[in-house]
């Protein structure tokens, strides 16, 4: 018997029952043993998952030439803030930083990137991933973030807050909880009134859900030595997300509500001025309605995906497709102008579009190593690999909408 599965049977004991969420936060963010706690190997061929930034450079370059645009239309500010959401590794960031100092100087110059990450081993692989740019204080790696939306202030701390690991804030993200707790000081803080960027990729997939049946809503008990399912009554907030965003569970159906999705986008998008960017693969109400993406809960190890959540605990990554209807108006309710989703394959072909992909293809020498790069490619814009299954939402704040429609990644969206 694993350590964790012993760790969350002794809470059950202890508590009685607990939540699905409060399980698969233990699962994935407790602080000793949990999934992106315990290592730093997860992603990649030798790992249980492939991200965008682990299939090519070009995912991070494309986004720093959007990135760059968006900065233009804020005006070209002496200096603009990247926030990205549950770094990982720092492949990402250290694509958009490199790129944008060869490519975009000024953008360059102006830019101060944060990683918010809270994994203590995923930590120690960014400050080697990004060792130039932390050292010349051009990138910031923190825990956590905080958004004073009424001051128009970003406050970044580097405390490691691990206590709140399973407590309501698991996954790292933005947050907006009373600093005096924290016991602010001047040395711990840096505060920005700049223009923001907050981009979230395969981030809200993993931020812990609650599952509702016709049963009721989901409880995990421990009988025998086992972990079994019961139901209590859904609460008024569950009702409440289903009623709004989602679509109540058919007989012998289950339902996620991510409710702490909810909490984290409107901390994220709690932006004086500045751009909101969440890619992920998910969903619209509308394709539930018409019998899609209805129970989505999935495990990953190993590139192979099960049902069954309870087989290894902190071994297995645990996620949910994204409800981007849910996540659209809890942005808009933060005042936010929301466009219209595009799927990924959309958003990358129009970026690339101007320069035909140059991003990709400029390091190549050899005709091999370019038709490596175009089968990676076509990995990430094709339906065939990740192109059609992800999608892209872009709020912002402060910026006339008639501009924002203007993104070079929002060139190919269907019209209504």
């Amino acid at each position: 018997m694993s350590a964790l599965r012993q760790k969350i049977e002794q809470q059950i004991r202890e508590r009685g029952p607990i939540p699905f969420s409060r399980y698969m936060e233990l699962c994935l963010y407790d602080p000793e043993l949990g999934y992106y706690w315990r290592n730093a190997a997860q992603f990649g061929k030798a790992g249980d998952f492939y991200t965008s930034s682990d299939v090519h450079a070009v995912f991070g370059r494309l986004l720093a030439r959007q990135f760059e645009e968006m900065w233009r239309l804020l005006g070209s500010p002496a200096k603009i803030t990247l926030i990205e959401l549950g770094s990982g590794r720092g492949l990402f960031a250290q694509d958009v930083l490199d790129w944008s100092e060869k490519k975009f100087p000024a953008f360059f110059r102006a830019l101060h990137y944060v990683l918010e990450e809270r994994s203590p081993a995923l930590r120690q692989r960014i400050e080697a991933t990004l060792s130039r740019h932390l050292n010349a204080g051009k990138a910031q790696l923190t825990s956590s973030v905080y958004i004073d939306a009424d001051a128009g202030s970003i406050f970044v701390t580097a405390a490691e807050r691990q206590k709140n690991a399973v407590h309501g804030a698991s996954c790292g993200s933005v947050r907006q909880d009373d600093q005096a707790s924290e016991g602010r000081t001047n040395s711990e803080l840096g505060a920005s009134k700049a223009p923001t960027i907050v981009f979230a990729n395969e981030f809200f997939d993993a931020i812990p859900v609650e599952i509702v049946s016709p049963q009721g809503s989901l409880r995990i008990d421990v009988r025998a030595g086992r972990f079994v399912e019961t139901w209590v009554p859904p609460s008024s907030e569950e009702l409440e997300f289903l009623d709004r965003y989602s679509i109540h569970p058919e007989p012998r159906e289950r339902v996620e509500v991510p409710l702490q999705a909810q909490t984290h986008m409107s901390m994220a998008s709690g932006l004086e001025r500045g751009f909101v960017i969440v890619i992920d693969y998910g969903y619209s109400r509308e394709e539930q309605l018409a019998g899609r993406h209805r129970g989505t809960l999935k495990a990953i190890r190993q590139h192979s995906v099960s049902a069954n959540p309870y087989e290894a605990p902190g071994e297995q990554d645990i996620t949910a497709d994204v409800n981007f209807t849910a996540l659209a108006a809890a942005a808009e309710q933060q005042g936010m102008q929301r466009q219209d989703l595009v799927t990924q394959s959309q958003f990358l072909l129009g970026i690339g579009e101007a320069n035909e992909f140059a991003d990709a293809f400029e390091e190549c020498r050899l005709p091999q190593e370019r038709a490596k790069v175009a089968l990676q490619l076509k990995h990430l814009v094709t339906p065939a690999g990740m192109g059609e299954s992800f999608h892209v939402l872009i709020a912002s704040e402060g910026v006339e909408a008639e501009k924002v429609s203007t993104l070079a990644g929002l060139n190919f969206r269907r019209p209504r």
